[in-house]
């Protein structure tokens, strides 16, 4: 399952990313950290940070621990949205946890608030 919503992100395919991950959970199939990221990245890329935040809140409820991957692909959503506030306060988050931000954490970070003419939250 991973390789093919990975593989619907590259093309642009977040409804058909979606589903599957939907469909994943109805049919009680395992999502871990790595479905996950595939998921909110699609949704991400398609414009859909709101349906790429909700799969990064799933995974708390499903008890799926959160790395950085997923923070940096959330932040990257808000990013393409041009929901700055919510990349930050993802970004707080993440270091109010235990995972550490990397160099793409940041750049998306900073990017998000470029983006949204922000510069001086960045």
């Amino acid at each position: 399952f991973n390789l093919t919503i990975s593989a619907c992100e590259k093309v642009g395919e977040w409804k058909t990313a979606l589903h599957i991950f939907k469909e994943m959970a109805q049919s009680q199939v395992e999502q871990d950290s790595v479905t996950s990221s595939a998921v909110i990245s699609a949704c991400g890329t398609g414009g859909k940070w709101e349906d790429a935040l909700r799969v990064f809140s799933l995974m708390a409820q499903n008890k799926i621990e959160w790395d950085t991957f997923n923070f940096n692909d959330a932040i990257s959503a808000c990013k393409h949205c041009g929901e700055w506030d919510n990349a930050m306060r993802l970004f707080g988050m993440m270091l109010r946890s235990d995972v550490q931000p990397n160099a793409i954490t940041f750049t998306a970070a900073i990017s998000a608030c470029e983006k949204a003419d922000k510069w001086e939250k960045a």
